[in-house]
């Protein structure tokens, strides 16, 4: 397939899209098409629809386009949990069941792109592993802010601290590790009870 000709600079798609988001929207579809150990480059301009010349404009290589997506998808996400946290007439519980459901919707919306953030992010090196970190300490962070909200209407729930937040996300997402490794990123807002449920349980607890 003949590649698109180049302009000589970063450039919006024939759809108004600017090149870099072509490229991560590109990646995605790569990923589904044929997994991302199989996909390469040519594959990812080919869904973008843009040049090779283009890509190396934002990306030095796979690996980097790879971390883009992994943090562009990881943005969306905690926007979404905002979004439904945010919603008016919700009680603490319903409220943390919302912004559970928002997290567990945006990772099964594009399964095989999760399922690869999930399992082989590790084989991007070092840099993925902080970024990984990072983007955990994140939702550590955006969790305690939900707590404190409900802490507001039902000051007996228990303070959570940062590394208790840092717990807990890291078992919802061992949840969702497992599921992807089973086959089932397509399903994971089934695990909305359970991961509301150790929530819950972490903050009814008594202090110690």
């Amino acid at each position: 397939m003949q590649e698109p000709p180049d302009t000589g600079g970063p450039r919006p798609g024939s759809d108004g899209t600017p090149s870099r988001v072509r490229l991560l929207q590109g990646l995605a579809a790569a990923i589904t098409e044929k997994g991302y150990a199989a996909t390469t480059i040519a594959d990812i301009v080919r869904h973008a629809r843009v040049s090779k010349r283009t890509f190396y404009e934002h990306f030095e290589d796979k690996d980097a386009c790879f971390l883009a997506s992994y943090v562009a998808a990881s943005e969306e996400t905690l926007r979404a949990i905002d979004t439904a946290a945010a919603a008016p007439g919700l009680g603490w519980k319903e409220r943390l069941h919302a912004a559970t459901r928002a997290y567990l919707d945006a990772l099964e919306a594009r399964p095989e792109v999760t399922r690869t953030y999930l399992l082989e992010i590790h084989a991007a090196g070092p840099r993925a592993l902080q970024l990984r970190r990072e983007v955990h300490q994140r939702f550590a962070d955006q969790l305690r802010g939900l707590v404190r909200m409900a802490r507001e209407e039902n000051p007996e729930l228990r303070a959570l601290s940062p590394a208790m937040a840092t717990a807990l996300v890291g078992g919802i997402n061992e949840l969702v590790l497992v599921a992807a490794e089973k086959g089932r990123a397509g399903q994971l807002r089934e695990l909305a009870d359970t991961a509301v449920e150790l929530m819950r349980a972490v903050l009814v607890a008594p202090e110690t």
